[in-house]
């Protein structure tokens, strides 16, 4: 049997069965549309969120009919506090493990929690997962941002990891931290999942496609980086929700112990993100303007999708044209959502010859 038909046949046959999933970080950006996508995909399983509700989650990220629904349960709290996370874990059956601090400009400003959510928190849900043996699935989710600056065109799952920004840092400690114990501990039923640049609805301002889209819709300055040619691989929320889907799903030995990285196989620049986003707003491009290289830059990302294309039968299906005006749109009629955000959208970093710029 070949490997698409074995895991078309083990989806359909896991489908329907009741399981509970445990989404930390879940009120956050990808973490809150992976809500909605298991919600609205397995109407028979119960869904725990665990988030500590810092500046970057919002319950309200999560539509008020999920939220009082009997399928689903809000635990207010962090990965860092074993006392929730080992309540939570022996309840679940599957466990994605969003919970982080993300944001490169913030980590340059303050490190600290970052170190602490996203390596002592991963540590703690992983000591869980390894006193629960009875765990279905636990899926780490890294970053690309492991990856530093490419030095492979696109960049596979080998692909040298050399982090360039505190953030990135300590993304890459929690899946070094990952591997060790799906080496170490091999009954943890682990994989983990490196996503490239996500991008769409209820994302937060400090990020850049939030960012430019807002400050277009009012007029305002699109301040990016250096030349503006450092380029990224944009994927639609939506899809990544789907790429995380067909790991759960997929057959346990094929993806145990195994990393993916999920992108469309493409890049491309900021500085071409801002003119498209000026153009479908109608807004000139003499609106862009540039600032110093920010520390810890990266200069392009692109993922390889050869190993997710084979073992998950992954691909990504939204185009950029597509799911960029789906999130232009998004924001215009989310206008209140976004606003009480405007006051967070940068961060101050002083660099080297002093100077202070918002990032």
């Amino acid at each position: 049997m070949q490997s698409d038909e074995r895991i078309h046949k083990t989806i359909s046959s896991k489908q329907n069965t009741k399981k509970t999933i445990l989404i930390t970080g879940g009120a956050g950006f990808i973490g809150s549309n992976f809500v909605k996508y298991i919600y609205n995909k397995y109407p028979d399983w119960h869904i725990l969120v665990l988030d500590a509700l810092t500046y970057a989650g919002n319950p309200e990220n999560i539509p008020l009919e999920i939220r009082e629904s009997s399928r689903f349960e809000f635990w207010y709290g962090s990965v860092t506090q074993p006392a929730i996370v080992n309540k939570l874990v022996p309840r679940s059956d599957i466990i994605v493990h969003f919970a982080a601090e993300t944001h490169v400009a913030r980590s340059i400003y303050d490190n600290s929690k970052f170190f602490e959510t996203d390596v002592i928190g991963t540590q703690i849900m992983m000591n869980a997962a390894e006193e629960h043996q009875k765990l279905e699935r636990f899926i780490h989710i890294s970053t690309s941002e492991v990856y530093g600056t490419a030095v492979t065109d696109p960049m596979n799952e080998t692909h040298p990891l050399d982090p360039t920004s505190p953030y990135a840092a300590a993304k890459c400690g929690a899946d070094r931290l990952v591997y060790s114990y799906m080496q170490t501990y091999k009954y943890i039923p682990a994989l983990i999942i490196r996503p490239f640049n996500n991008y769409g609805p209820n994302q937060h301002l400090e990020k850049l496609i939030p960012r430019l889209i807002t400050n277009a819709l009012q007029d305002k300055n699109l301040r990016i980086y250096g030349d503006g040619l450092n380029s990224r691989d944009w994927i639609f929320v939506e899809d990544t929700c789907e790429a995380i889907d067909t790991a759960i799903q997929a057959d346990i030995e094929d993806v145990k112990g195994q990393i993916f990285n999920i992108g469309t196989g493409r890049d491309i620049s900021v500085e071409d993100v801002a003119k498209i986003i000026l153009k479908n707003i109608e807004k000139p491009e003499t609106l862009i303007i540039k600032i110093p290289e920010r520390p810890g830059e990266v200069r392009r990302h692109i993922s390889s999708t050869e190993k997710a294309e084979k073992i998950l039968n992954f691909k990504a299906k939204t185009n950029f044209s597509e799911g960029i005006q789906k999130t232009i749109d998004w924001y215009k009629i989310n206008n209140p959502w976004w606003k009480k955000l405007e006051w967070m959208k940068e961060v101050p970093i002083k660099l080297r010859d002093g100077q202070i710029v918002m990032y």
